[in-house]
């Protein structure tokens, strides 16, 4: 057996998932980087992982598919026989507030739902016997619009609010040989939300969250990675947790629900 620990991670080719799998690389795994779309960014993140020494097998896959889901485990097992953590952060949305409902068809909750709810809990179960002989951590990434209720797009809130209690379940049940937690970002200042909405209106949206959360920022990627490794390697006895990462956002100070302004 591979004497190195490793880790998968979803949709890691850029922002989040990039920044987990470079956190875990720095700190001794060896990794799986997996995308959909972004092959060159995925290369990136490749070489900065090689760069920290470590070994990287870098695979398209779409988590929605439960073959490519086993097709990443695969990957890791047949290359270092063994895997210790999951990091499930590859996720979707569309931006459709609350005046535009009549877009929201079918097709768009169901593909939302399949990559994010769906995606992580068929990576669990493909992940599922090797992590226990690891006794091995489950890291799922979640959002404050899971916990709050508000966010991009109604089947985003509720896909998160999903992986959250599934998160319960999945810790409560796989006691005591996997820990299962989650993060809960609230703002993060990477592509993904700028691509969304527009350069000027995620401008305005940090200014007016920076001015709201006690903490007076927006989450980076390397926020969020640093609370996924301490998940994965610090937090021995910590499973069920749901991690708000929002700078104090849950606490209620903008004492009404948190819409970003329109493009």
């Amino acid at each position: 057996m591979n004497a190195r620990k490793t880790a998968i991670v979803t949709g890691s080719a850029t922002g989040v998932g990039a920044a987990s799998a470079l956190a875990l690389a720095r700190k001794g795994y060896d990794v799986v980087i997996n995308y959909t779309k972004s092959e060159r960014e995925a290369r990136e993140t490749e070489r900065a992982c090689r760069a920290a020494g470590a070994d990287v097998a870098c695979l398209r896959a779409d988590v929605a598919l439960d073959t490519d889901c086993k097709s990443l485990v695969d990957a890791a097992i047949g290359r270092w026989k063994r895997l210790d953590a999951l990091v499930n952060n590859a996720g979707i949305t569309t931006f459709v507030g609350g005046g535009s409902w009549d877009t929201l068809d079918a097709e768009i909750f169901q593909r939302i739902f399949a990559v994010n709810l769906l995606g992580t809990f068929q990576m669990v179960r493909a992940s599922l016997s090797y992590l226990k002989a690891a006794r091995g951590a489950v890291v799922n990434i979640s959002s404050v619009a899971g916990a709050l209720g508000i966010g991009s797009s109604v089947p985003y809130i509720a896909s998160k609010g999903a992986i959250n209690s599934l998160t319960l379940h999945l810790a409560r049940v796989l006691a005591p040989e996997i820990r299962v937690n989650a993060v809960c970002p609230g703002m993060i200042t990477t592509r993904w939300f700028v691509e969304g909405i527009g350069k000027e209106a995620y401008e305005k949206s940090k200014a007016h969250y920076e001015a709201s959360v006690p903490l007076a920022s927006a989450c980076s990627a390397e926020d969020v990675a640093d609370a996924v490794v301490w998940l994965i390697e610090g937090a021995r006895t910590t499973t069920g947790e749901l991690l708000m990462l929002d700078s104090g956002m849950h606490l209620g100070t903008f004492g009404r629900a948190y819409v970003p302004p329109k493009a």
